[in-house]
């Protein structure tokens, strides 16, 4: 116990970090993913050209060089920010694709004759998808985005390679203290289990009040 009551304000400092990154990446992510997802079944080429490049760059990209192309490649064109907004931008860009994709399955779910009905009484596209298709759609989603965003809140661990402070980055200030290494990871595993377990409380919540019942 003494590794977590020793450094208790260094765990929370992590701990906190981590929160932040997620909450702040989950929201950017799941805004970018509806917007991608819009363009993917939009009516105009262009977009949906725009949204198929945006979500195959990504998904096929490791997330390790994406946080190197933007927290040292975006400063050269002149954007510096403080890295911790770098890493939020790396984070929600990248999951913003796994959540477009999971979106867009769930538009596919929903009868083809519901947006053409709409179509019919004069709804215009975005009318249509989001009163008519999307409000079906996010009820067959819930589980799949749950499940990226509990990813999303550890792969925000990579974060502390690039000098943001988060929860995993604390053990090597522990180690050059010359704490006992097992025990600071089983206290950094406890942490991200307090917040996936967070997570997935909140999405089975709303899964037992919006779900599509089986």
């Amino acid at each position: 116990m003494n590794v977590l009551t020793d450094n208790f304000s260094t765990f929370v400092d992590g701990f906190l970090g981590t929160v932040e990154l997620t909450l702040y990446a989950s929201v950017l992510a799941l805004v970018l993913g509806f917007l991608m997802a819009s363009f993917r079944v939009a009516p105009v080429g262009s977009l949906r050209v725009f949204g198929t490049v945006w979500v195959t760059v990504l998904r096929n990209t490791p997330l390790t060089l994406l946080f190197f192309a933007v927290l040292l490649g975006l400063p050269r064109f002149g954007l510096v920010l403080p890295f911790k907004v770098f890493a939020i931008l790396a984070l929600g860009c990248y999951t913003s694709a796994f959540i477009c994709e999971a979106l867009r399955s769930g538009i596919n779910t929903v009868p083809r004759g519901q947006g053409e009905a709409a179509r019919s009484l004069g709804m215009s596209f975005g009318q249509s998808l989001g009163l008519v298709v999307l409000p079906q759609a996010f009820r067959s989603v819930i589980p799949p985005v749950g499940s990226t965003l509990i990813a999303l809140a550890k792969n925000s661990a990579i974060a502390g390679a690039f000098s943001v402070t988060e929860l995993l980055g604390t053990y090597r200030t522990l180690s050059e203290l010359g704490y006992n290494i097992v025990w600071t990871f089983v206290w950094i595993a406890l942490g991200y289990l307090i917040i996936t377990l967070a997570i997935s409380a909140l999405f089975n919540a709303m899964e037992r009040k919006w779900g599509v019942a089986r």
